[in-house]
């Protein structure tokens, strides 16, 4: 595969704290300029990231970020506020210590709110698998398979460690028919990025390979 294949399906991320809006834009610009997937970006910056953009590209934000401990209520406003503003990808993080707990039917119920508060638009379910056993990454596959989100992710790429390809297929596994994995965190090459393609990733979230073929970019002057 090619390095625009793989670009095809990034989310060119950024989500920084000390993010400014010519930070946001030069973001938004590098996505629509290589083709990636979306521009994942806070949600303070959705609503003018959205109409700079003017419908050349998606904008993706996250919910409940990057802990996952926020009330359901409140990543349900998050969510409505945002698709408001014109994401058109949520990024939620889960209740970690609710999963850990075995509060399944709270987590599923949450995933299942913000589904419906997203009004059509894609969902991606943040399960930040550092933190998790074997078996609650296997039981998180069948939460979001029930909730009904359109993707499970790995990471938010802010705990201890990012997506492992062990891990994409894991989920690829135990995960329904109907449901896509991205892999985020830690992802730093192209070589990495369509390791995890190899592995079952449908979405890839980052950083850096959008700037790795901008400084290798000579021929368009960009």
């Amino acid at each position: 595969m090619n390095n625009e294949e793989v670009l095809k399906i990034t989310d060119h991320t950024l989500l920084d704290q000390t993010a400014t809006w010519e930070d946001i834009r030069q973001v938004v610009d590098d996505s629509i300029h290589y083709n990636a997937a979306s521009a994942c970006i806070p949600a303070a910056y959705v609503k003018q990231a959205a109409e700079y953009a003017a419908g050349r590209l998606p904008i993706c934000t996250v919910i409940g970020f990057p802990n996952g401990y926020s009330t359901t209520a409140v990543k349900v406003f998050e969510t409505k506020d945002a698709i408001a503003n014109g994401a058109e990808e949520i990024d939620m993080v889960i209740n970690i210590g609710f999963l850990k707990d075995k509060r399944y039917q709270e987590v599923e119920d949450e995933i299942r709110q913000i589904h419906e508060a997203c009004n059509g638009k894609i969902l991606k379910v943040i399960i930040e698998t550092c933190l998790l056993t074997e078996e609650e990454k296997i039981k998180m596959c069948e939460i979001v398979t029930n909730a009904g989100a359109e993707y499970i992710k790995t990471s938010t790429g802010f705990s201890s460690a990012g997506a492992t390809f062990d891990d994409v297929k894991l989920m690829r596994k135990h995960v329904g028919k109907d449901v896509k994995v991205k892999a985020a965190g830690g992802i730093s090459s192209f070589a990495d990025a369509e390791e995890f393609m190899r592995c079952g990733t449908d979405r890839l979230g980052t950083s850096r390979l959008v700037k790795i073929i901008k400084n290798t970019d000579t021929g368009s002057g960009y």
